[in-house]
């Protein structure tokens, strides 16, 4: 029988800590730009852990970068993301969050404690041996939200330097579809373009009781909405990924007046970017039905993150660490999906992967990512944490003019 890999018999020994720091994450959630006390406590524990330099304050003030190395050589760049989301918890558990409003449910708080383990272990497997190159531990934050300058966190942190020297990146995702022991890689694009569409339909409105005394942008909404859901099946190959859904619709003050405009929010999913810039025409035709039907309108169309390319050179990587890590885990090639990550500013960049990581709890609730139930398998943890690992140090072993580091 094949012996257990050293770097998972290490993040095993670690696990209690793995879960206590997922934990504290997990009962202090913050939101995007906000992360002030989740970027103190990273920084405090990655200030225990020796021969790291730990940075804030890069791009954003509640970024957190540790480095492990000379400063020459190869670097390779791993990255969490911190923040939680606007979702009211619905777990009782006794980490569940204890601010109104805020809760992990996509799993930042994982990816941060999973991070802080992979430093643990490098710091410790490169004490007695050479290490001609860097490690950077990249803790983002805001990725889940823009600021006014319609940016998330990981631009931010690329205009400020924070990737900087890396020859190439890996993040990892926790994916509640898929049990622990499984991992989702997939080469080329593998999460969607995000963009979001703002229409107002614009009439007179008027007494309810004389609607034909006026222009009703109610009746005008009922087009509009049938040509906004004609779009995907109607002008899009059944081959390309896509997809458009309003999110929101806000009209009128009272039941007996015609409200004088109707305004309506939505989000728009695509892979490639023929297929992006197409869906911003025809959205904005779908708009433009209510010059034809007595009324006017407005649009705003805003373009977001990117869609994730993956590297297959990187993925390569990453699939070599998981099979040293553990040889048994089921390793999936299929497309993430249609949500959004902004890692995909970084794989625009420089070579880079993110891999997602199963966690499932088997306890027949459904756990999906964004929702008010969302929990992890923390078995998952001490997994994540050494196949990082292992893609680093595989990373300097394989590099060209750099010697072997064997365990």
């Amino acid at each position: 029988m094949q012996d257990k890999d050293e770097l998972l018999r290490e993040a095993e020994r670690m696990g209690e800590r793995l879960s206590e720091w997922r934990r504290t994450l997990h009962r202090f959630p913050e939101l995007s730009f906000q992360e002030f006390g989740t970027a103190d406590f990273i920084a405090t524990v990655l200030g225990t852990i020796d021969g790291l330099t730990v940075t804030r304050g890069i791009g954003l003030e509640t970024s957190v970068v540790a480095t492990l190395g000379t400063g020459k050589g190869p670097v390779i760049a791993l990255r969490a993301d911190i923040d939680a989301l606007p979702i009211d918890e619905a777990n009782t558990c006794e980490y569940s969050s204890k601010t109104p409003g805020v809760m992990h449910a996509c799993g930042h708080d994982a990816h941060a404690a999973i991070l802080l383990g992979t430093a643990v272990l490098l710091s410790g497997y490169f004490r007695d041996r050479p290490l001609s190159g860097t490690v950077k531990f990249i803790f983002q934050p805001a990725e889940e939200m823009i600021d006014e300058k319609s940016l998330s966190g990981s631009p931010y942190l690329l205009q400020a330097g924070a990737y900087d020297g890396a020859e190439l990146a890996i993040a990892l995702h926790m994916c509640p579809w898929l049990p622990v022991g499984a991992v989702q890689l997939h080469n080329g694009i593998s999460m969607a373009n995000v963009d979001v569409f703002r229409g107002t339909i614009r009439g007179t409105g008027g007494h309810g009781a004389y609607p034909e005394l006026g222009s009703d942008p109610t009746w005008m909404l009922g087009l509009v909405l049938q040509a906004l859901h004609g779009i995907v099946p109607r002008r899009v190959s059944a081959l390309e990924p896509a997809v458009i859904s309003v999110g929101q619709i806000h009209a009128g003050t009272a039941s007996n007046i015609i409200p004088n405009e109707v305004q309506v929010e939505g989000t728009v999913r695509s892979y490639s970017g023929k297929v992006r810039d197409l869906l911003e025409s025809e959205i904005h035709q779908a708009f433009s039905l209510a010059a034809q039907l007595g009324g006017d309108y407005s649009f705003h169309y805003q373009r977001g993150e990117p869609a994730l390319a993956n590297d297959r050179s990187v993925n390569g990587r990453i699939e070599k660490a998981i099979r040293k890590t553990e040889p048994s885990v089921e390793v999936i090639n299929q497309a993430f999906g249609m949500g959004g990550e902004d890692f995909a500013y970084v794989t625009q960049q420089l070579p880079g992967a993110m891999f997602f990581l199963g966690c499932s709890l088997d306890d027949g609730t459904e756990r999906d990512l964004h929702t008010p139930h969302f929990d992890i398998d923390e078995r998952s943890l001490p997994l994540g944490a050494a196949i990082l690992a292992n893609a680093a140090i595989g990373f300097f072993t394989s590099t060209e003019g750099h010697g072997e580091q064997e365990g």
